[in-house]
């Protein structure tokens, strides 16, 4: 090869090299350039808008009410026994049932009652008998009256002594003396009872009573019919409402407290005798005060706040703005707001985990459940 040959190849190569330098760093700028201005399109735009669920601040009547803990107890209560000793040949019930007025619970043996029975009603009969024809005698002047009035002496002893019979066989049969929920059993077929034995207990279901104790300064607006409302940690979100039914005489000297008794319906049973509950009455008319879904709250140790809904500076749409505020009593799902927010304001009651000062927000009220004052657990 010769030098000019050579020469013209390092000169072919080297501007194809430039030619390829130069279409790269052509793309490179334009990629980069496309880059930057997608860049500065997604800062102008900003972050999605945060989808949350609000709710106003609302006034509500609240009552002020008394707290006070109670026990329940049944309207009619017995342990169920047996008046004449004897075996145990029938039960009619089972452990834990309910049972109405008049059902049977258990039979003692009374074999030998029924045949003394047997034998004064023939005794009776034959009395009656002797009374009839001495009356027909009477009456024919045959015999005296003193001899008839013997004749009816005799016969109405003899009926006596049937229905003294009939007595014991009846207490050897003990019934249901009232509606209510029967206790565990404990006693068996073949065993002997005497008299004042247990068999089982016997209370009354519904109503029932609540029996609880408060301070005598209360007497001056516990009345009868004043409504009681009760719940009981065996049943949480179950609030059930019944009326005060009486007050005890006199004040104890010792607590200064009087027991007070609420009736309360019971048709399903919740409330079983000897339960611990809480009672709540009403104390004062209601007070007025701005309330606000819990689920609003973002409780911290440096405060607790609110996002309210305002609308943005610049441009249209919505954004969240952050409040510090004072909280009061809670009920239910509601909380009192003491300071912090008016009445009307917009708040986020879900979402607001996601949220910050400024923040677009996407209303989506439909996805967030109504708060209820006495929420249940179907409302959850």
């Amino acid at each position: 090869m010769s030098q000019n040959s050579f020469k013209q190849i390092v000169v072919k190569t080297f501007v194809t090299l430039a030619i390829l330098i130069t279409i790269i760093a052509v793309l490179v700028g334009f990629f980069a350039l496309n880059i930057r201005s997608m860049i500065d399109a997604g800062e102008l735009m900003g972050p999605p808008p945060v989808a949350v669920a609000t709710a106003s601040v609302q006034e509500m009547q609240w009552p002020v009410e008394t707290a006070a803990i109670g026990s329940v107890s049944p309207l009619r209560g017995v342990i169920l026994s047996v008046e004449s000793p004897g075996i145990i040949t029938g039960l009619s019930f089972s452990s834990g049932s309910m049972i109405e007025k008049g059902d049977p619970v258990i039979q003692l043996d009374d074999s030998s009652e029924r045949a003394e029975l047997a034998a004064a009603e023939a005794t009776a009969e034959l009395a009656k008998l002797s009374l009839d024809r001495s009356r027909q005698l009477l009456e024919r002047q045959t015999i005296s009256q003193a001899e008839f009035d013997a004749a009816d002496a005799e016969y109405k002893q003899a009926v006596a002594q049937v229905t003294n019979i009939q007595a014991i066989i009846d207490k050897k049969r003990v019934v249901a003396p009232f509606d209510g929920l029967l206790g565990i059993r404990r006693v068996n077929i073949g065993q002997y009872l005497n008299p004042g034995d247990e068999i089982v207990t016997l209370v009354s279901v519904d109503p029932i009573n609540v029996t609880f104790f408060m301070p005598q300064r209360a007497l001056s607006y516990l009345k009868k019919g004043l409504e009681v409302k009760v719940t009981s940690d065996a049943f949480p979100g179950e609030t059930m409402t019944g009326k005060l039914g009486a007050l005890e005489a006199r004040v104890d000297e010792a607590t200064r407290m009087i027991e007070v008794q609420a009736k309360m319906p019971n048709p399903e049973g919740i409330l079983r005798v000897g339960m611990f509950v809480n009672v709540r009455l009403d104390q004062a008319p209601p007070r007025s005060l701005k309330t606000v879904p819990g689920s609003s709250v973002l409780y911290a140790s440096y405060g607790n706040s609110i996002y309210t809904i305002e609308d943005a500076e610049e441009g249209e749409g919505l954004v969240a703005n952050q409040k510090f505020v004072k909280l009061g009593e809670r009920r239910g799902d509601f909380v009192e707001i003491v300071e912090g927010l008016e009445l009307g304001e917009r708040i986020v009651t879900d979402g607001a985990f996601k949220l910050y000062p400024g923040a677009a927000v996407l209303l989506q009220d439909e996805r967030a459940p109504e708060p209820k004052l006495d929420p249940t657990p179907k409302d959850s």
